[in-house]
């Protein structure tokens, strides 16, 4: 791996040199690619290998946000619409339009609490004190999703509702492992309830999608870095977008760090759906938080089939084994199998 960063560091940080070869050499470059994030300096990712000579797919490029593939539009700007909250106190006691919907599902579950003189509390979030910006433990084991304000809100940047809204803020390190290949973890330690990043691609149509799954070699195995827009399908929707099959996001060619998070059965992170403009639930943020408090260094991990049913008797049946694959996270209550 060595080899491969001789290029980067000896050739890729001069902006005079205009060698032929090189600016196309720097625009596929890894290390190039995430340096050239704008929380690079703050919130770096690095890549590191330590167990053999592998290195990341050539043909992976790193993105900061997803992109939308061929016949893929977001809303149109007559459909967008924010809250038109005076403050960000506004948001969380008042009747933000961005809550509005996440304060029906609460109210029809008993889910909203009381605070501050009878003041309902309708975040997902803490907002004071050393829990601020984590995801209230309550919601950890809820698959219902998060509403965000966003920048097409009347509240400020620094509201306590757009926790995913201001991206990342943790560092994240891409190494090998020693049985599942590339790993992610985090250098420093993470809390319970912490928004730790979300996975991106291309977002494509559910016919590309399916065109792909087929041309893959195993289509379980493309399944491990496609993930399907569809927490807000509903056949009956009044939005046309949500009627049919759903998008889907496809991160193994074009992602970011979050697309080498392997599986775990016992994990750590879970995958949340998140909403900022109601008019682009069709393309919402597929969030991910920590379930636990993670140490720093600790291989970060999610389910992958969390949600999904599996027969328990595929695991047993001999004739199915030698179609499933097998898992290797080692965790206790490890599965077996994944699919």
């Amino acid at each position: 791996m060595e080899d491969t960063t001789k290029r980067h560091f000896f050739y890729h940080g001069n902006t005079e040199d205009e060698t032929p070869g090189i600016t196309e050499e720097k625009s596929n470059c890894h290390w190039c690619q995430i340096r050239a994030f704008p929380t690079h300096k703050q919130y770096p990712i690095t890549i590191v290998n330590d167990a053999d000579q592998a290195t990341l797919p050539s043909n992976f490029r790193f993105l900061y946000h997803s992109v939308l593939g061929d016949g893929v539009e977001a809303a149109e700007d007559s459909f967008r619409s924010g809250c038109d909250c005076a403050d960000d106190e506004d948001c969380q006691y008042g009747h933000c339009l961005c809550l509005q919907e996440q304060e029906e599902v609460a109210e029809n579950g008993n889910g909203l609490d009381d605070a501050d003189g009878g003041r309902k509390k309708v975040y997902r979030y803490h907002m004071h004190g050393h829990k601020a910006g984590l995801l209230r433990s309550k919601f950890l084991d809820s698959r219902q999703p998060i509403y965000e304000c966003h920048d097409g809100c009347a509240c400020s940047e620094a509201c306590p509702n757009r926790v995913v809204e201001r991206g990342r803020k943790v560092p994240l390190q891409i190494f090998r492992t020693k049985k599942t290949g590339w790993g992610v973890r985090c250098p420093v330690d993470i809390k319970k309830g912490q928004f730790v990043d979300k996975y991106i691609g291309e977002i494509i149509t559910p016919r590309e999608a399916q065109r792909r799954r087929d041309e893959a070699e195993v289509a379980a195995r493309k399944d491990v870095y496609m993930f399907a827009l569809d927490k807000f399908t509903d056949e009956n929707s009044p939005d046309t977008r949500l009627r049919g099959d759903p998008l889907e996001v496809d991160g193994e060619f074009m992602s970011g760090p979050t697309r080498f998070i392997n599986h775990s059965c016992d994990p750590n992170l879970r995958t949340f759906a998140r909403v900022g403009d109601h008019a682009d639930k069709h393309i919402h943020d597929i969030a991910m938080f920590a379930i636990r408090d993670i140490p720093r260094g600790e291989e970060l991990t999610f389910d992958y089939v969390s949600g999904v049913h599996q027969d328990e008797d595929d695991g047993k049946d001999q004739s199915k084994k030698q179609h499933m694959s097998k898992c290797l996270c080692g965790s206790k209550n490890c599965r077996g199998y994944l699919w």
